[in-house]
C-alpha cells in the first residue's frame, strides 16, 4: 500500500482549511495519534464546519446575485435620463415609495441623480459620476461573485474529500473488526 497517508493538497483558500485525501488509514491514524472514534469525530466536526461555511457563502452568493440586476437597472435608468436630457420632453416614471405602493413622477431635464448607498445614506451625483460609480460597483459585484463561485467549488471539493475520508476510516475499522473476530474464532476452534 502507499507509504504516505495523504496526498499533497491545497492547505487553505481564503480561510477555508483544505482537506487531504487519506490513502492509508492505518498510517493516517498513527501519524495523527488518533483512534478510529476520535478520527471520525474530528472528521465529522470538520464536515459540519464546512457545511456552515457553505451556508454562509451561499447566502453571500444569493445577495450578490440579487444585487447585480439592481445595479444594472440603476445603470439603465441613468442612461435613460441622459438620453432624455436636452430633448425637452419629460420622462414619466412609476417608482416604488414603499413596499407595494407606487407613485408616478414627471422628470424634467436633470443633470444629477440621487443614489441610495445604504445605511440610510443617499447622495446626489451628476449623471456621469453616477454612471461611473454604478459601473465600478457592477464590476466589483461580478468579480466578487466569481471569487465566491470559486470558493464554493473549493469548499465542495473539501466536503467530498472529507466524506470519502470518513467512509474510508469507517470501512477500515469494520474490516479490522472482522479480521479480529475471525482471528478470535480461529483461536477458539
Amino acid at each position: 500500500m502507499a507509504s504516505s497517508s495523504s496526498s499533497p493538497a491545497v492547505t487553505e483558500r481564503r480561510g477555508i482549511p483544505g482537506a487531504s485525501f487519506v490513502h492509508d488509514v492505518q498510517t493516517y491514524l498513527t501519524e495523527s495519534g488518533l483512534d478510529v472514534n476520535s478520527a471520525l469525530a474530528f472528521l465529522q466536526e470538520r464536515l459540519q464546519q464546512y457545511k456552515l461555511v457553505e451556508m454562509k457563502l451561499l447566502a453571500q452568493q444569493r445577495d450578490l446575485q440579487a444585487k447585480i440586476p439592481d445595479i444594472e437597472k440603476c445603470l439603465d435608468v441613468v442612461a435613460t435620463l441622459e438620453a432624455k436630457k436636452g430633448t425637452g420632453e419629460p420622462l414619466i416614471a412609476d417608482f416604488e415609495v414603499s413596499e407595494g405602493i407606487y407613485s408616478r413622477a414627471r422628470i424634467e431635464d436633470t443633470d444629477s441623480v440621487c443614489l441610495w448607498l445604504g445605511a440610510n445614506v443617499m447622495l446626489e451625483y451628476s449623471c456621469e459620476e453616477a454612471t461611473a460609480l454604478l459601473q465600478k460597483n457592477l464590476e466589483n459585484a461580478k468579480a466578487s461573485l466569481e471569487v465566491l463561485v470559486t470558493d464554493l467549488q473549493f469548499l465542495r471539493d473539501q466536503v467530498t474529500i472529507t466524506q470519502v475520508t470518513i467512509a474510508r476510516v469507517y470501512n477500515w475499522d469494520v474490516h479490522q473488526r472482522r479480521i479480529r473476530q475471525a482471528a478470535a474464532a480461529a483461536q477458539d476452534s
